[in-house]
């Protein structure tokens, strides 16, 4: 796992959701498994995707229970299939049973996203387009989501607020124009960041390769816009492709990246994906 989502983040998330699920106590378990049962279980899944999130899975039962034993069977960013086997678990019954949820609520959505994205990624293979993320994620899991878009074979935009300069409509319309913001931006930010300016028509794009953007933002546009745009820009700035990406077919995604644009982002790859299923089985 990539040392920018190590250390104290994860076990904050892990932490904070571990104590919302057990609440004052696991009562069930309590109620109906002695102190000193030990099981051992089975991370089965149920439906073809791409793994992701088993260190997470094995960090839950260490700050639960160190002694419990995560066995990782397949490797992170790998392909997986209905009806493998890919992990297993073994220790005190009640602790994997306490942990079993958060577990799989992380080890599920992870996957969920790191399929979505490599089904993308795998819809505009061939072409210069990578496939990038987004902020709109869910509000205390942006690390690991966009972790899980890498494992998928995307890239991430920004991080946070801190991380880029992406002027969008609202800031345009705040400062006065494009070439207000981006002389701001120029004189206030530091010079290490890009700059990126959302544009939603020509006249945008013309004013902001003139006032010196690094990154255009084509959002909204037609495949034929999006086309002309890059040949209007001529290299001149990297252009991203946004607006509902996530919502066009594999071959419409395609005819996007066939445009010649530089990036896609998807919103969808985090703020809607589907879990992918899987499950933990105990053996009798």
């Amino acid at each position: 796992m990539n040392n920018r989502i190590a250390g104290f983040e994860i076990d904050d998330i892990i932490r904070n959701a571990l104590k919302e699920d057990i609440g004052t106590g696991d009562i069930t378990t309590l109620s109906t498994v002695g102190a000193d049962r030990t099981v051992k279980g089975r991370y089965l899944a149920k439906e073809d995707g791409i793994m992701c999130g088993l260190d997470i899975v094995r960090r839950v039962f260490e700050l639960l229970d160190p002694s419990i034993i995560f066995q990782a069977l397949v490797r992170e960013g790998s392909r997986i299939r209905k009806g493998d086997i890919i992990a297993s678990v073994s220790g005190n019954a009640g602790n994997v049973l306490t942990g079993e949820r958060v577990g799989l609520n992380l080890l599920q959505h992870m996957s969920g996203i790191a399929t979505q994205t490599a089904r993308a990624v795998d819809a505009v293979r061939g072409t210069r387009a990578r496939i990038v993320d987004t902020r709109k994620t869910t509000p205390g899991l942006r690390v690991l989501e966009k972790y899980a878009v890498r494992a998928g074979g995307g890239s991430n935009h920004r991080f946070n607020l801190a991380d880029g300069i992406l002027i969008k409509d609202n800031h345009i319309a705040a400062a006065g124009g494009i070439a207000n913001a981006v002389a701001a931006a120029r004189l206030n930010a530091p010079h290490s960041l890009k700059i990126e300016v959302e544009t939603e028509n020509f006249e945008q794009i013309d004013e902001a390769l003139a006032a010196g953007a690094d990154i255009i933002m084509l959002d909204n546009m037609t495949v034929e816009d999006m086309r002309k745009a890059v040949e209007r820009i001529k290299g001149r700035a990297m252009t991203e492709a946004s607006g509902n990406m996530g919502d066009k077919t594999d071959k419409e995604l395609r005819a996007v990246a066939e445009t010649g644009v530089d990036l896609i982002s998807i919103g969808a790859l985090t703020h809607s994906v589907k879990a992918l299923d899987i499950s933990l089985k105990f053996e009798y």
